[in-house]
C-alpha cells in the first residue's frame, strides 16, 4: 500500500454499479483509494480530502478500476472474502493504523470499536478510532463496517446502516445474492 502523501497525482473516478447501490471509485497507477457510495451525505468532503491528499479526481478508466469492479462482483456472489488490489490509503498517520488493522479483521468477523483502538495500539481511544473508522474512504474493500459496538449493536455506517447490516449478512452467509 503506497502513501500518497508527499506527492498529488490525478485520480482516476469511475461510478460502479453494486447490488446495494452505485458507488464512485477512484484510482491512481499505485493503487484504490477511494471507493463510496454515491448517496453517501459525506462524499464531497470524502472527494475534498482525496484532492487534498492524493490528487485531482477526473472522471476516466483504470485497469485497477475493472478489476476492483471484477472483485465486487466476486464477493457479491459471495465467492470472494479477500480483495488482492492495491490500495492507496491517504490519511493521518492514526487514520492508516486504523484502516491497516481494519484490513485484518476477517471475512465475517467483527469487533467492538474498543478492541479496534486496543488493536491499533491506542487503549481508550474507541472514539478516535470510530471517528478513523468513518473517515476510511475505500468501502468495503477496507471493511469498516466489521466494526460494531461492544453491546453488539451496529453502531454508524456511512453508506447507512441498511447497507451495513447486509453487508454483515452476507458475509455472515444469511442473505442469498438474489436479496440484494
Amino acid at each position: 500500500m503506497a502513501d500518497m502523501t508527499s506527492s498529488r497525482t490525478p485520480v482516476v473516478t469511475q461510478r460502479l454499479d453494486t447490488p446495494l447501490g452505485p458507488m464512485l471509485a477512484g484510482a491512481t497507477a499505485e493503487g484504490v483509494c477511494l471507493l463510496e457510495f454515491a448517496d453517501r451525505p459525506l462524499l464531497p468532503a470524502q472527494l475534498a480530502r482525496i484532492e487534498e491528499r492524493v490528487g485531482p479526481p477526473t472522471a476516466g478508466s483504470h485497469p485497477h478500476l475493472d478489476r476492483l469492479d471484477a472483485q465486487l462482483d466476486e464477493y457479491f456472489a459471495g465467492t470472494r472474502r479477500d480483495f488482492d488490489i492495491p490500495l492507496v490509503l491517504a490519511g493521518t498517520g492514526f487514520q492508516e493504523r486504523i484502516w491497516r488493522r481494519l484490513l485484518g479483521i476477517p471475512y465475517g468477523r467483527t469487533i467492538s470499536y474498543d478492541e479496534l483502538a486496543r488493536q491499533a495500539g491506542s487503549p481508550g481511544g474507541s472514539r478516535a478510532a470510530g471517528r478513523a473508522n468513518g473517515d476510511n474512504r475505500i468501502a468495503i474493500v477496507v471493511p469498516c463496517h466489521r466494526v460494531i459496538r461492544a453491546n453488539g449493536d451496529l453502531g454508524g455506517y456511512g453508506g447507512g446502516l441498511g447497507r451495513k447490516r447486509r453487508l454483515l449478512d452476507l458475509e455472515a452467509g444469511g442473505l442469498q445474492t438474489s436479496l440484494f
